[in-house]
């Protein structure tokens, strides 16, 4: 996100001027629509959720260009291709072993033979083969560390780098992205879709190529003890295969239900919370308690079927794995009592048996996993693929050279096609004027300042600073310029100097004190037990309201911008703090270029020129008392507002 510091962080608004809605339903508790079972599937269906169920299978969501998607991964695993190459040479030595192991257990047996009744023991090779056996089990042990710590860097170096690059490309967005996109989804992306390819990763890199080489090698290995027993051991893959893609579908409505429930149940939790002091001024709570009750009834009751078919699908393949050992032992028991094979043999025929069915579930599970992992690869390339903000600007201007007058000519604006937002909006502004604008909510007065700090840019006319148009102004010399105070302030959980020292991040300490003095914050500051030192709650919440906007003030002050934007810069402080930092703004705006975006008109009686706006065009233009002489918009504005009716 193109944060600003002297935008102290915050986004300018949607284009319907209304901050983005929460990703919990709205409404008082007990106010919310029941779902249906059946509307719940619908909606996941429709929206392809993924999880994981207790025993059951993951809960894929299909990727729209897999092949694309893998390309892109595969390029970022790349990266640490010596770390590749040392897991897929490990996993082929750790897969030989494993394949190894049976093979000796059956010489083993073999080494043991009866005659005539009586057993003979062949303990020259019996203790050889034994060694071996120990030789193979303590390498293959040995090996898979090795693997396993190679897997884990090529893991965590992989999601490091997807997640510098995805947090890069965030803070390069334009605003209109992050306008146009929920902020939750854009943080699920970087945090639940990244941690779903670091566990896929971490899980079947090294599982799937070993999976592979096991079953071509087991399936090899049978072939060479005896054809005939290899294909007795394939007889119950495809029932393998038919029962767990069976069961993976029916059991998947289930989970995807009890994801959904269990996502109500966190809202709910987090509403009440959040909503607390509002549920307990309206008495709300036996509904909420009721309504959660509800929602927690219906979540255990899906758990229980969810829990019951996913609890199926071990012991089914338990059955089929155990008839195949059935089918494979008797016909092994008929070959050795015909004396086609050894009772050694039978015993690694039967362990070899056991390794090709065990890779085909798991090649099944990680072909799951991985679709999962590449959806969500898929979410983080679509914005990793969305191109930067762009930056035209080839003028050699510097902040310096910046004094200010500022033209706005014909400006044509709308943030989608078919709904202008502004008009054949003209305006002036000489250096160090002060100008307001007023006007009802939606009528375009933000959309100045968007379009002035290249937010956003005009679909016709042009925008000036001394002369030069802004679209050849380097948007950070632009933006460097401008201070913007915004109605809701936006602090971050550091020191009360540290949120200050966001608008000049080279500043001194006494400058910073200079900064709050200016803008009266220096009294409540001082009055804390650490002063500047104080660490703030998340968002401020341990300051008021009129304390955070204090701070905010204190940033654009200590900016020292050449054009200052306040946008109801005092609209959450008390009147007698408002006085006071009146008298600041005086100070401030003394030989700036000043916007001023009020709906108090008590706090811009003194500008030079009052811009009244509706419905995107500039309806008045003059001072306070011409605008009053004139009876017009501002009259009835200003009427309304005396007689303490709102606007």
């Amino acid at each position: 996100m193109n944060k600003d510091p002297k935008m102290n962080g915050k986004m300018p608004p949607p284009p319907n001027g209304k901050p983005p809605m929460p990703g919990t339903p709205g409404g008082k508790p007990g106010d919310k629509k029941e779902m249906t079972a059946d509307e719940l599937r619908a909606i996941m269906k429709k929206n392809g959720t993924q999880q994981r169920g207790p025993g059951g299978p993951m809960i894929r969501e299909k990727p729209k260009d897999a092949k694309g998607t893998l390309l892109k991964l595969i390029k970022y695993i790349g990266r640490s291709k010596y770390l590749v190459l040392a897991v897929v040479g490990t996993t082929i030595l750790s897969t030989f072993l494993n394949l190894l192991g049976p093979n000796l257990q059956g010489r083993a047996i073999d080494a043991i033979t009866v005659t005539a009744g009586k057993p003979s023991v062949d303990f020259d090779e019996l203790i050889r083969v034994l060694m071996l056996m120990l030789l193979v089990y303590l390498g293959s042990a040995a090996i898979q560390m090795i693997q396993g710590i190679a897997s884990a860097k090529i893991t965590q170096t992989t999601v490091y780098t997807m997640r510098s690059d995805l947090f890069r490309k965030i803070s390069f967005l334009p605003i209109r992205y992050t306008d146009t996109h929920a902020h939750g989804d854009i943080m699920s992306r970087m945090t639940n879709d990244v941690d779903n390819i670091s566990m896929t990763l971490s899980s079947s890199i090294s599982s799937l190529i070993s999976a592979v080489l096991t079953l071509i090698g087991a399936f090899s290995m049978l072939i060479f003890y005896d054809w005939r027993m290899a294909i007795i051991s394939l007889v119950t893959i495809p029932l393998t295969i038919i029962v767990s893609t069976n069961l993976s579908k029916f059991m998947r409505k289930y989970f995807v239900e009890k994801q959904v429930l269990l996502g109500q149940l966190n809202a709910q939790v987090e509403e009440m919370v959040t909503g607390y002091k509002t549920v307990m001024a309206y008495g709300k709570e036996p509904d909420a308690c009721e309504e959660f009750a509800r929602v927690s009834e219906e979540f255990r009751k899906c758990s229980i079927r969810a829990n019951v078919w996913g609890g199926l699908m071990g012991p089914a393949n338990n059955i089929i794995n155990n008839l195949n050992y059935l089918i494979v032992a008797a016909t092994g028991a008929y070959f050795t009592a015909t004396g086609a094979i050894s009772v050694g043999d039978i015993q690694a025929i039967l362990q070899y048996s056991r390794q090709l069915s065990m890779p085909i579930n798991q090649i099944a599970n990680q072909y799951a996993s991985i679709l999962t992992a590449i959806a969500g690869a898929e979410r983080v390339f679509t914005i990793l693929d969305t191109p930067d903000e762009l930056d035209e600007g080839k003028s050699d201007m510097k902040v310096e050279d910046i004094r200010g007058d500022i033209e706005f000519t014909g400006i044509n604006f709308s943030y989608n096609p078919g709904k202008q937002v502004l008009h054949d909006f003209n305006l002036k502004v000489k250096q160090g004027q002060k100008i307001a604008l007023v006007g009802a909510t939606g009528s375009g007065k933000t959309t100045v300042v968007n379009l002035l700090t290249r937010f956003y840019d005009v679909d016709s006319g042009e925008i000036r600073i001394d002369g030069v148009n802004i679209n050849d102004i380097p948007k950070k010399t632009l933006r460097s310029a401008i201070a913007i105070v915004l109605q809701d302030t936006v602090l971050f959980h550091d020191t009360i100097g540290a949120n200050i020292r966001y608008g000049k991040l080279d500043a001194t300490d006494e400058e910073i004190r200079k900064a709050a003095a200016t803008s009266e914050s220096d009294e409540f500051i001082e009055r804390l037990p650490d002063g500047y030192e104080t660490i703030l709650a998340e968002g401020g919440s341990n300051l008021s309201q009129g304390q955070r906007q204090l701070l905010s003030i204190s940033r654009a002050v200590l900016a020292d911008p050449k054009i200052l934007i306040l946008d109801e810069a005092t609209s959450s402080v008390d009147t007698r703090t408002e006085m006071h930092i009146q008298q600041a703004m005086v100070a401030l705006m003394k030989n700036r270029t000043s916007l001023i975006i009020a709906h108090r008109l008590s706090t811009i009686r003194d500008a030079d020129i009052i811009i009244v706006m509706k419905d995107g065009t500039v309806m008045e233009a003059g001072n306070h008392d011409e605008l009053l002489a004139q009876k017009g918009v501002y009259y009835g504005l200003y009427q309304n507002q005396f007689a303490g009716i709102e606007t």
